[in-house]
């Protein structure tokens, strides 16, 4: 198995494990879809949490793989490849990436996938693909730019140059700089809090943000406004609030 779906404390680790370096080649692709398909399905996983192991998260494609591959081939490749990732994004669950040692080209924008990111402090992150004579193909140029802007985007993809970790978190790539024995084990604590609380409003808040970013406001209000109705009809709205008036704020809990 390129890649493991392994489950504690209702977190659902997606570990990379193709050494040395996690190269995404096309089984690593597909297995990546199987498991975010997996981990959306399963009630035990109520977090995510995305790891390559201690020495390197993902240092990109695999390129020998890549350069056998005429165009015909890549019309064909290029949608599976975007899925892959976008089954990893759509993840209905708070989604950690632990990022350790570099994270380049597909290594990069598998960590662009999560709605957070942890990084090691010698990590390095960067979309090389330019200095291949290509662009990034895997959500890369969406993203990113979505994430950093448009401009702190291009001058990573234009340059294809690398970040360390102090300069990801001062741009926004990355959201905590931990010392590297301590990623994963930060990463799943925090994904495992985050376990604790109330699925489908967990749900509602991460669609109501991904889905209202590619839209205009008022259309961001209504997706906003339909799911925070709806909650009102769950168990967990229930609990919670009557936890907040019996017990006091932050001690409700989430089945």
């Amino acid at each position: 198995m390129t890649a493991t779906l392994e489950v504690s404390d209702g977190v659902g680790t997606i570990l990379l494990d193709r050494p040395p370096m996690n190269a995404l080649d096309v089984a690593t692709q597909d297995r990546l879809r199987e498991l975010a398909e997996e981990a959306t399905r399963r009630d035990d996983v109520r977090a995510v949490v995305l790891y390559g192991g201690e020495k390197v998260f993902a240092a990109g494609a695999d390129i020998k793989e890549m350069q056998a591959m005429d165009h015909t081939a890549m019309v064909v490749r290029s949608k599976a490849l975007q899925d892959s990732f976008t089954a990893v994004a759509r993840i209905p669950k708070p989604v950690v990436a632990a990022v350790t040692g570099y994270a380049l080209g597909g290594g990069c924008e598998l960590a662009l996938c999560a709605d957070f990111r942890i990084a090691a402090d010698n990590a390095r992150l960067g979309q090389p693909e330019i200095l291949l004579g290509l662009i990034p193909g895997a959500g890369g140029t969406q993203r990113l730019a979505r994430l950093i802007g448009p401009s702190r985007a291009k001058d990573l993809i234009f340059t294809g140059r690398h970040v360390k970790a102090e300069e990801a978190l001062t741009i926004g790539l990355v959201d905590r700089v931990v010392p590297a024995a301590e990623v994963y084990e930060q990463a799943h604590a925090w994904a495992a809090e985050l376990a604790k609380g109330p699925a489908l409003a967990l749900r509602a808040a991460k669609e109501s943000v991904d889905a209202g970013l590619e839209t205009d406001i008022d259309t961001g209000l209504t997706i906003e406004r339909n799911w925070f109705a709806g909650l009102f009809a769950t168990e967990d709205r229930e609990r919670g609030m009557r936890s907040f008036v019996e017990e006091g704020p932050g001690k409700a809990k989430f089945l």
